[in-house]
């Protein structure tokens, strides 16, 4: 396969550009060093930026799944609302079991998403004390919309608003404190365009009183000490320093093309692009969206399939013949859907090249 950028469309991990993986060739440095704090501190207001956000941006060296348990252990105190349209919602319910919450599902249709009315009757009649949710659900391309929904459940006191924003955050406009979100959260190997490694996240005032009150909150996963760190631009257990040196890269790259409102624009001039594709060629192809217009990612388009087959394993196999990595569809869409991840640092130009090919792939059935 060549390796060649331009050619890797998975919904994540995303291809990350050379002079960013050079970044983290950089000699050690002590973590608990003033190297390592001004490292923290040059970053922290372009994340602020990313997650509009005047609180600041909590770092851990995990993956994203790492902070959606630190959102139920420091976010819920007895009972959670989990709101499921996809395989990454369902994450968040089965890691609030896992943790001991009590928890009620609501689940709409893979590619639907949820609508405000029908959420605050949902809590309303719930006695949830929070409610999960994800952005962009990778799994079916669905975008939730989560400023709506937020208000709907804020109409409820003292319910907290978590959020899955791991395909969203970097790739679409995600207002954290306009929306009043409770903790939203992102991992570096999507929209970022980062290695896989790091995640961050972002926790309101309230979600943080409440986490204090909170028995049980582990030691790797508090939020309370994540917060009270990244103050002094520290993190409470050691970095990974390699990638912070990636980061730092990234930011600097981001800030000089523009900033965050030119990467949501690039994003979705991205998603438009292949929206257009499916409405000129999808007839003929056999191919349609799965989520309904105006409910579609700017990161992730899934896309179903007339046939069955090629399927979407086959369809992501013979991209791959041609140099072109692909996704097959998620779960129980895997065979009757593929996926492009249109994220990152990729432009229209590369997402020309990809649907050309997939065009020749499908007409050939």
């Amino acid at each position: 396969m060549s390796t060649a950028f331009g050619k890797f469309f998975l919904p994540g991990p995303t291809e990350v550009l050379p002079e960013v993986l050079a970044a983290q060739t950089r000699p050690m440095i002590g973590h608990r060093g003033p190297e390592t704090e001004a490292l923290l501190a040059a970053v922290s207001q372009p994340l602020r930026a990313m997650f509009r956000t005047e609180q600041p941006v909590m770092i851990a060296t995990c993956s994203a799944t790492g902070f959606m348990e630190a959102a139920i252990r420091c976010g819920v105190k007895k009972k959670v609302l989990c709101l499921v349209n996809g395989a990454f919602s369902q994450r968040f319910a089965d890691i609030a079991t896992a943790c001991g919450r009590e928890v009620q599902v609501a689940k709409v249709e893979p590619g639907q998403t949820f609508e405000a009315d029908q959420v605050a009757k949902l809590v309303a009649e719930s006695g949830a004390d929070a409610v999960t949710m994800v952005h962009s659900e990778s799994a079916t391309g669905a975008l939730n919309p989560v400023g709506e929904l937020s208000e709907a459940i804020r109409q409820v006191a003292d319910v907290m608003v978590l959020v899955d924003g791991v395909t969203s955050v970097g790739g679409s406009p995600v207002e954290s404190d306009a929306w009043g979100l409770d903790f939203v959260l992102t991992g570096s190997q999507k929209a970022l365009a980062l290695p896989p490694g790091l995640a961050f996240g972002v926790a309101s005032a309230r979600l943080l009183e409440r986490a204090r009150a909170l028995p049980g909150r582990g030691i790797y996963l508090d939020l309370v000490v994540y917060h009270e760190q990244i103050r002094k631009h520290q993190t409470p257990y050691t970095p990974g320093v390699s990638l912070l040196y990636a980061l730092h890269a990234q930011v600097g790259r981001i800030l000089a093309s523009g900033g965050m409102e030119a990467r949501w624009k690039r994003h979705d001039a991205m998603r438009a692009r292949v929206e257009r594709w499916a409405i000129e060629q999808g007839a003929a192809l056999g191919i349609s969206f799965l989520p309904r217009e105006g409910r579609r990612s700017w990161t992730v388009s899934c896309l179903k399939l007339a046939h069955a087959e090629p399927n979407g394993g086959t369809i992501a196999k013979r991209m791959e013949a041609r140099g072109f990595t692909i996704a097959p569809g998620y779960g129980k869409l895997k065979d009757s859907t593929f996926r492009i991840g249109h994220m990152g640092d990729h432009t229209v130009d590369e997402l020309e090249v990809v649907l050309d090919n997939l065009a020749e792939v499908l007409r050939r059935g």
